[in-house]
């Protein structure tokens, strides 16, 4: 049975998410904390908790104490939040890697943390082996899945959780140890523009920012999220795992995020956040099954999205709904919409985000006339992923809400984002010079996002500082503007980067959907044909121009794309073109395809 007492201290009002944690375990010590699709793996919060403490005192035994670093290079798996929390139980400071790193930036962060520890999985083994090689101050390599015939000089888990069993080590002792100002965990950036610096964030910053959304968000212990972005990302680890410490929610992981669209109908979740690219791809699936119905249908269908994105928009203007206009939606709510939801798993949401980069009014539209009320919202690493946020009851599209409470969002002179609050990190590690340019002496951070904000206080992120083409004629454009626009604007476009600054137009290099043009292509007698031989097509290349001048008659003309190149090949995550986190590495990008950029002006 669940146990569902409120204890006499809540978790969100704990110091430290240490003594969260075990706030959160004395609460609900019956209710599931951690599980895999399926259930073949579920632990819930007393079980977590044994094995937490288990292995805390194992890794204090090979020498962790409060203080320390310690690196985590897993997928998205129960073993994770095990290892994550254990090191937090010694008072040590976790950390993850991206799973794309290669050996020198896994060597790069590990150096860079002082981690004398590491805990990977097998999949990454030899990558951080490699890594090792020029690492003589990491002590230990732990696998948690280690071969049967193990690898020398590495320690299996179970190994260390043996250790631990036959400890006498004081584990709630140390956990009531760390205190508000240690360093929580490091999050190092992307890296767009050169080695990634490490965030450090406190326990006391996260919580703050957990308070916060409590203000916004509602997430009661039965609350249920899916763990499926990187665990290096702040969004990750704030959404999917210090949140449901705090908040009791209960956790499904997915170790492959290409599989995330079939975990929500399992899942069922409360709460979703999702980058754009993803509700691009719902929405292109749906409009996909849509054009596949008979008639009688279909035309049912397309008039009841037409009558529902028709009150969308007289709602966000402000203005009254007619009331057979009202009742036409609320009949199509009913007899289609909620079943979509139920079809896509996002029947039982209470709040349902997106952010990371911008998107298409047209794809919050959409999700908003099917009854998703899909927020933007906004944060980085240095704020805990937490900044602004749309209020589930007063989402204006295109913005990305106010401040959240007690952090204050202002602009510069020239329109840069500045943040001040308990959310804001403590500094860059070893980079005193970077965090005294970043964090004014007033205790503002200059989050080089250039916004603008309304009467009411919502922020509209316009783009990246460093990012804005200012083109040959002086015009300032935002190229992260046009390239959601781009993509919103074809099915058969995956990514895109939009050339222009000191240009007298703009060009595009784009990537095709490696999803939906080879479904494209079978449909069009190009079946079984990669997506780099795809790209040479003339047919493929003119389904591309028929996006791009879609996109271009939603543009202003100066912002419009005048030529393009499709690119044969695939940008991935963590590759030359896109980082982890899937942000342009627009610099290396430009020199990658000088050659091929310089054609599109010859």
């Amino acid at each position: 049975m669940t146990t569902t007492a409120t204890p006499a201290r809540r978790a969100v009002d704990a110091a430290t998410m240490a003594e969260a944690f075990r706030l959160t375990v004395e609460a609900y010590p019956d209710k599931v904390a951690i599980r895999t699709k399926g259930d073949t793996v579920s632990l819930t919060w007393s079980q977590l908790c044994e094995r937490v403490d288990t292995l805390a005192a194992g890794l204090a035994g090979l020498g962790l104490k409060r203080g320390d670093t310690m690196a985590i290079l897993l997928g998205n798996r129960p073993e994770f939040h095990v290892v994550d929390l254990a090191a937090m139980m010694v008072g040590a400071t976790p950390f993850s890697i991206y799973q794309t790193y290669a050996p020198n930036q896994i060597e790069y962060v590990v150096s860079d943390a002082g981690a004398r520890l590491l805990v990977t999985e097998r999949a990454f083994l030899d990558n951080v082996l490699e890594a090792r090689k020029s690492l003589p101050d990491l002590e230990h390599v732990i696998v948690i899945d280690p071969p049967e015939e193990g690898v020398e000089g590495t320690l299996s888990l179970a190994e260390v959780e043996a250790v631990g069993a036959e400890s006498d080590f004081d584990v709630e002792g140390a956990a009531a140890a760390v205190e508000p100002d240690d360093v929580l965990t490091l999050i190092y950036t992307s890296g767009t523009t050169g080695p990634p610096k490490g965030v450090e964030l406190a326990h006391r910053n996260l919580l703050f920012a957990v308070q916060a959304i409590e203000q916004m968000i509602d997430l009661p212990p039965e609350s249920r999220v899916i763990s499926w972005l990187p665990a290096a990302h702040i969004a990750e680890r704030a959404a999917h795992h210090y949140l449901p410490v705090v908040f009791a929610a209960t956790v499904t992981t997915c170790d492959n995020p290409r599989e995330i669209v079939s975990f929500l109908p399992e899942v069922r979740p409360t709460w979703f956040f999702a980058v754009p690219r993803i509700w691009e791809k719902l929405k292109a699936g749906l409009e996909s099954m849509a054009a596949g119905l008979p008639d009688e249908q279909r035309e049912p269908l397309q008039q009841a999205l037409a009558a529902a994105t028709e009150k969308v928009r007289l709602e966000q203007a402000g203005e009254p709904v007619p009331e057979k206009l009202a009742a036409q939606v609320a009949k199509a709510d009913e007899e289609i919409f909620s079943n979509l939801r139920a079809h896509l798993g996002l029947d039982q949401i209470n709040s349902v985000n997106v952010g990371a980069a911008p998107t298409p009014v047209e794809v919050l539209e959409f999700f908003h006339a099917i009854g998703i009320p899909l927020a933007e919202l906004w944060g980085m690493s240095e704020t805990c992923g937490a900044g602004t946020v749309n209020p589930p009851d007063r989402i204006k599209l295109g913005t990305v809400g106010p401040a959240t409470p007690g952090v204050e969002v202002k602009l510069a002179d020239d329109g840069e984002v500045l943040v001040r609050g308990g959310v804001v990190m403590l500094g860059y590690r070893n980079l005193p010079d970077r965090t005294a340019e970043t964090i004014d002496e007033q205790g503002w951070l200059h989050t080089g996002d250039i916004g603008e904000m309304d009467g009411d206080g919502y922020l509209r992120i316009v783009d990246r500082k460093k990012e804005i083409i200012i083109n040959s004629a002086g015009k300032n454009m935002s190229p992260a503007n046009i390239e959601a626009t781009l993509k919103s604007a074809s099915p058969m476009i995956g990514q895109v980067c939009v050339i222009g600054d000191a240009r007298p137009y703009n060009t595009a290099l784009i990537v095709l959907d490696s999803d939906y043009a080879p479904a494209w292509a079978a449909q069009h007698g190009l079946e079984g044909k990669p997506l780099e031989e795809l790209a040479s097509e003339q047919a493929v290349i003119d389904a591309v121009q028929e996006g791009v001048d879609a996109a271009n008659a939603k543009l202003a003309r100066v912002e419009g794309i005048k030529r393009f190149h499709l690119v044969p090949a695939d940008w991935l995550p963590g590759g030359d073109e896109l980082t982890p986190t899937m942000k342009l590495k627009r610099r290396p990008i430009a020199e990658k395809y000088g050659q091929e950029i310089e054609a599109l002006y010859g």
